[in-house]
């Protein structure tokens, strides 16, 4: 498995790389986890509902915010500009084993920077224990191997999820590592933290499978 930064990239590009590099996998390729940021982008997954798209379609592409429909499961969400995406593109046995990784990662990495106290939110992702959702995720699975994945907001401007009603909730229940804390780190630098914490819960997933989860996540209620 290999974990790589791909820097700021177009969506539609990131897409059109998930898809191939998901088939390499698929016919005994490398598995792949894609760190990136995006251009402000919208995009539904195949649970979204029209009325959580604030405004058309047409006014958002006049703003220069794409708007893709995609194949991960969930609603609608945004990505911009200082946060990190996390694409996995990995062999599955479990979506929930999956799912559980992926949050674990992504407390072990934010831990790393802060003494958060986390919680169960209305749906997946990571939630903390003030009600806020500082990450969002999203899977498909298509013959046993995952694409899309995870959205950790950084330094993102929070007011683009405005425009949407992020996965069917108030815009406001969205924050940031920067709200939150006020630090600065924008995805490049939270790059390499992400990547350790990802190679830790994932070779681990590996060595043990279902053994367990590793400890240091936080407060939980």
């Amino acid at each position: 498995m290999r974990v790589e930064y791909l820097g700021l990239m177009d969506y539609e590009n990131a897409w059109e790389l998930q898809k191939r590099i998901h088939k390499e996998v698929i016919e005994g390729g490398e598995e792949r986890i894609l760190l990136l940021e995006h251009p402000h982008v919208i995009t539904l997954g195949k649970s979204a509902k029209s009325q959580n798209l604030i405004f058309p379609k047409e006014y958002l592409i006049n703003q220069g915010i794409g708007v893709y429909e995609i194949e991960r499961g969930g609603d609608v969400t945004y990505h911009g500009p200082g946060q990190l995406v996390g694409y996995l593109i990995l062999k599955v046995k479990s979506v929930k084993r999956l799912v559980d990784n992926v949050e674990e990662a992504i407390k072990m990495a934010l831990l790393k920077v802060h003494p958060f106290e986390f919680s169960r939110g209305p749906h997946r992702g990571v939630w903390l224990r003030n009600g806020k959702k500082i990450a969002s995720i999203g899977m498909a699975i298509k013959r046993g191997v995952s694409m899309h994945g995870f959205a950790l907001n950084l330094t993102v401007d929070l007011k683009y999820f405005n425009l949407i009603n992020p996965c069917g909730l108030n815009p406001s229940v969205m924050t940031s590592l920067e709200k939150e804390t006020g630090l600065k780190i924008s995805p490049k630098e939270f790059y390499p933290i992400m990547r350790e914490c990802l190679y830790k819960v994932f070779k681990r997933e590996l060595q043990v499978g279902e053994k367990g989860l590793c400890g240091g996540q936080g407060k939980s209620e």
